[in-house]
């Protein structure tokens, strides 16, 4: 359990990672589109070979079609709670600086996406970890990969909205722990669990990741970045994947 729960704050840490980068580092709108788009990249590595994949080893079919769906309406729904949030904060309090948060691609939404990306993938490190296995060391990077321009265009678009830099560190430590415990969770509690399970939770995360890269974090880099994002993506997809073929 320890593994697990150490292997799990080491890939979900990248988030803190990434938010000390984005306070330390003045980036342009430019190069934040391209963080975003390598990240993308890293991501849709993730789903492909470390989630998707992966669950089609444990059970084809029924469980990781309602995985997909039910990660993709979670994101949605949270997506549109924040939207909704947000415009009720702006009608109170106008047209003031906070209220350039509802951009799409605003921080509050990648942190949902890293959330609800961030935990089964965590599950995902216990359970890898069952039987005396060794982790899987390509996984804990491209985990990691992916969360460190995450959680950098996350913290800048937070920042660039008004949150102050202990409230966004605050943001990031609660989604560790939250990772860390789903972590030790899915070791000790999930280690009977029938494939479909293991596979219904991986595809759970593999559908919030698309979900959040098609509504939130693809469309907002390619504002910011422009056409040279389509090269950092697959650049990014390509290390990723090379680290997961390994």
């Amino acid at each position: 359990m320890v593994d697990a729960a150490f292997w799990a704050f080491v890939g979900s840490g990248a988030l803190i990672v990434g938010a000390f980068l984005g306070f330390w580092l003045n980036v342009s709108k430019r190069t934040l589109g391209l963080i975003m788009g390598f990240g993308a990249g890293t991501l849709l590595s993730a789903v492909s070979f470390d989630l998707v994949f992966e669950a089609f080893k444990e059970a084809e079919g029924l469980p990781i079609v309602i995985g997909l769906l039910a990660g993709a309406f979670a994101f949605w729904g949270g997506d549109i709670l924040i939207e909704r949030m947000q415009t009720g904060d702006e009608a109170d309090g106008g047209e003031g600086e906070l209220g350039s948060i509802e951009e799409p691609g605003s921080g509050l939404q990648l942190a949902l996406g890293a959330t609800l990306d961030g935990v089964p993938e965590s599950v995902a490190i216990g359970l890898t970890l069952l039987g005396g296995n060794p982790v899987s060391i390509a996984f804990v990077i491209a985990v990691f990969l992916s969360n460190v321009p995450e959680g950098m265009a996350a913290s800048v678009e937070l920042a660039r909205t008004g949150y102050s830099k202990a409230r966004i560190l605050a943001i990031w430590g609660g989604v560790v722990v939250l990772c860390v415990v789903a972590a030790a969770v899915g070791y000790v509690a999930l280690g009977t669990s029938p494939p479909s399970t293991i596979a219904l939770i991986q595809s759970f995360a593999a559908g919030s990741i698309l979900a959040m890269l098609a509504i939130t974090m693809m469309p907002q880099a390619f504002t910011k970045g422009g056409r040279a994002v389509g090269i950092v993506t697959v650049i990014g997809f390509i290390l990723a994947a090379g680290l997961s073929a390994h």
